[in-house]
């Protein structure tokens, strides 16, 4: 093992030590730059444009390129890039994740990879987690981009097709993930080309990338059509729910968030739904709606999960405390959860198109990524992403007080503690940033804060419309913030007159977070630049993460430390390991859940790329369409006469064919039984093509121009495909939900989703040739179409 480390750090030294070389090249045109007048330092990005057309590569225009916008940016923005930044710059450049502490000013330094990047002219996106971001670094580095010769786009969910196309046109895109994915998946549901808003994707810069490759990536984006299900059964199986008793009638698994009915439980159910068996095959949905009522009235919390307000349900995301808009959880549990509040149920919806972000940023040529905290997920970013993580050295060094956690028997005894330590932090001026892991802890806090009488401002997912200015100003002296713990996330805390010979911002967790990058982002909000500051947890054996996995060894710690009684304190490093193994079980846990959510959709990704990349083929198309219906009439045909031409031939089934011959392609008085007769199969498909070649070039006889005859072919394949697609999208998602029953009789689950969902894939591609070859041969041509 210490020669695996070993090996880590030095090859980790040896990429830095190379990508110090390389800034340095830059740091040698900084004079020559410096000279130049606005004129000619503008004139380069031109001249850059011109050197890549002529066959230069970015990487040869590097040292020049990041010279020319770090020049820039001094007299445009007033701030000129550390060599560290270029350094960061240059691990962007190359596809990777630069780990950057907080207040090392990560904008900036995208500023060098993203123009460079733009001078392709290929597109640069750079992604933020809001839009309240996308917006300020828009705007604010936009001037610099400007200034330089490239144009600037803002993508907003709120911008109509038009402006959205006219932001993704620009050399450079801002824009959240979540628009940048359905944008995605709405062009590829779109019938007619004018109507795509993306060009394609080149190369993507993600901003706070942990937040947004791993911490969202278990959730898949989704367009949803309406469905048709029953509120009334939502209600039923909720009543039922809330008469049941925990152990008696159903069992917790806190660990892995589960809740099944016991024996007692299960004849409950008979009764109360009045059923001689709960497991028959007849009551499938009725089990489903008992097992998602008995999570929204168990595993859902309210205020945790999710927040009701305007008689709706939203969702609370646990890693950021925010709401997600629009977002539902899906499969029922939604409903299962409004029926538990009272509040209106809204219909099931059908997935009409769905990717996972992990799926969505692969499609990159090209992707980079930074954050202030990524080490702890090197490996799967490695692994998923094929990016490495390497950690820019910061410029000046951190000089911020990490103190160990301490530990409380009660969670009361914990909050009284936190209290006075703010009272006591409060008093001498010194500006304090308490995180939380919950709205309702923040809450709590808050109250007890009034009832002290310290003034102090809430950052929650309530409250999220002020946010960076709130944050901004958490560094003035005497201010008190408490936050959720992603909240402001972007927003550099500075220090105000006086704070620093006050001792800097200190942060107090009141929680430990299930991933440790999370808690180390919280400690990362001080301490910026080289500012002193402090850091401490306070945890109690009442806490979630000690609760769900470490209360039980650290029980027994302290029992060996002879440590009890309510007043029982304990600082000690000792906990803090305890508390991070903890916590790196959690990540272990969450890694393989979204690994696991990626092979299935890996499923269907190749799937997906089939369909999306045979309707672009279509809706791109501007001659004709013969090339792809006669390939689906072919295997349309084929099949259908091997299927009833086996054995010997007086037993072939020639009728049948006939019947398929009638009802898919031709009319009645045009083909008979005797056709078929005494031919061989190979005879009987060719009469059959002939047959659809004939009434092919008769639809193309009926029309005056081409042009109409390739609008009706658009319009059957493409109304087809999505008919199609959207129902197996919805099919595979059923099976994916039933198939992990199937590990229970030794089969692998993965596997066999794998195994059923190509065979349904192949199936609804024979159907998609069935139909289309139906709608063509037998539809009549209108003069007046409409896809």
């Amino acid at each position: 093992m210490p020669n695996l480390l070993k090996k880590w750090v030095e090859s980790d030294k040896r990429e830095l030590k190379r990508i110090d070389q390389l800034a340095n090249k830059v740091g040698a045109y900084a004079d020559e730059y410096s000279q130049l007048s606005d004129e000619a330092l503008k004139a380069k990005t031109p001249e850059f444009k011109q050197r890549y057309q002529d066959g230069e590569t970015l990487d040869d225009l590097l040292p020049e390129a990041f010279a020319a916008v770090r020049e820039g940016a001094k007299r445009v923005l007033g701030l000129y890039p550390f060599h560290v930044q270029v350094m960061g710059g240059i691990v962007l450049h190359e596809g990777n994740i630069a780990e950057m502490k907080t207040g090392e000013g990560k904008t900036l330094t995208a500023t060098m990879p993203v123009y460079l990047n733009a001078i392709s002219g290929k597109g640069v996106h750079v992604v933020t987690v809001n839009e309240y971001l996308s917006e300020r670094d828009a705007t604010e580095m936009g001037e610099l981009y400007n200034w330089m010769g490239l144009s600037v786009g803002v993508n907003l969910a709120t911008k109509q097709a038009d402006a959205k196309r006219e932001a993704y046109n620009a050399d450079i895109t801002y824009s959240t993930n979540s628009e940048l994915g359905f944008d995605y998946l709405r062009d590829n549901m779109v019938v007619y080309k004018e109507d795509m808003v993306q060009r394609g994707l080149n190369f993507a810069i993600v901003d706070e990338v942990d937040s947004i490759l791993i911490d969202e990536a278990r959730t898949p984006l989704i367009i949803s059509g309406q469905s048709n299900g029953s509120s009334q059964l939502y209600v039923r199986t909720d009543r039922f729910a809330k008469t049941l008793t925990e152990n008696e009638d159903y069992k917790l698994d806190l660990e892995s968030k589960t809740v099944s009915l016991t024996d007692e439980g299960i004849k409950k159910a008979e009764e109360y739904f009045n059923l001689s068996n709960l497991y028959d095959t007849d009551n499938t949905a009725l089990t489903h709606h008992i097992d998602q009522a008995l999570r929204a009235n168990y595993i859902m919390l309210l205020d945790k999960d999710y927040v009701v307000r305007d008689d709706e349900v939203d969702i609370v995301d646990s890693f950021t405390g925010r709401i997600m808009d629009g977002r539902r959880f899906s499969d029922g549990l939604h409903q299962a959860i409004e029926a538990k509040e009272g509040v209106t149920i809204q219909e099931e919806s059908k997935t009409m198109a769905n990717i996972t972000y992990q799926n969505f940023f692969r499609m990159y040529k090209k992707l980079a990524g930074m954050t202030g905290t990524a080490k702890t997920e090197a490996e799967e970013f490695r692994e998923i992403y094929n990016m490495e993580v390497i950690s820019v050295p910061t410029n000046k060094p951190v000089i911020r007080i990490d103190e160990p956690d301490i530990l409380y028997p009660s969670l009361e005894t914990k909050f009284d503690a936190v209290v006075e330590k703010i009272k006591e932090l409060h008093a001498k001026g010194q500006p304090l940033l308490i995180g939380t892991v919950a709205v309702e802890t923040s809450e709590y806090l808050s109250d007890r804060l009034d009832k002290e009488g310290v003034p102090h401002v809430v950052l929650n997912a309530k409250n999220h419309a002020k946010e960076a200015d709130i944050v901004a100003n958490a560094g003035q002296m005497g201010a008190v913030t408490i936050a959720t713990n992603m909240a402001g996330r972007g927003t550099d805390i500075k220090l105000g007159p006086g704070v620093v010979e006050a001792g800097g911002l200190a942060v107090i967790g009141t929680e430990r977070h299930e991933s440790r990058r999370i808690d180390n982002q919280l400690r990362g909000r001080a301490g910026r630049q080289g500012d002193p500051g402090m850091s401490q947890f306070y945890l109690s054996l009442e806490d979630d993460l000690m609760l769900r996995f470490g209360s039980e060894r650290i029980k027994n710690f302290l029992d060996r430390m002879k440590v009890d009684g309510e007043d029982a304190v304990i600082r000690s490093k000792m906990i803090t390991k305890q508390v991070e193994s903890a916590q790196k079980r959690v990540e272990g846990n969450n890694y393989d859940s979204r690994k696991n959510v990626l092979q299935y959709d890996d499923v269907m990704r190749q799937q997906r790329e089939v369909i999306y990349g045979e309707r672009q083929q279509v809706i791109n198309e501007e001659t004709s369409l013969k090339w792809v219906i006669m390939p689906m009439v072919e295997r349309t045909v084929d099949r259908i006469v091997d299927l009833h031409t086996q054995g010997e031939q007086k037993d072939w089934d020639l009728q049948t064919i006939l019947d398929f011959t009638i009802s898919a392609m031709v009319n009645p008085d045009q083909v008979s039984l005797s056709d078929f007769e005494n031919k061989s199969a190979d005879e009987i498909k060719q009469l059959l093509m002939n047959l659809a070649n004939d009434a092919y070039k008769q639809k193309e006889d009926q029309l005056y121009d081409a042009s109409q005859m390739l609008e009706f072919e658009k319009v059957v394949i493409l109304r087809v495909v999505d008919a199609h697609w959207t129902d197996h999208i919805d099919a595979m998602d059923q099976l994916r939900q039933s198939i992990g029953l199937r590990g229970y009789g030794q089969q692998n689950p993965l596997v066999e989703y794998q195994r059923e969902g190509y065979a349904m894939f192949e199936e609804m591609v024979s159907d998609i040739d069935y139909d289309t070859t139906r709608l063509f041969m037998k539809a009549e041509i209108r003069q007046n179409m409409q896809r």
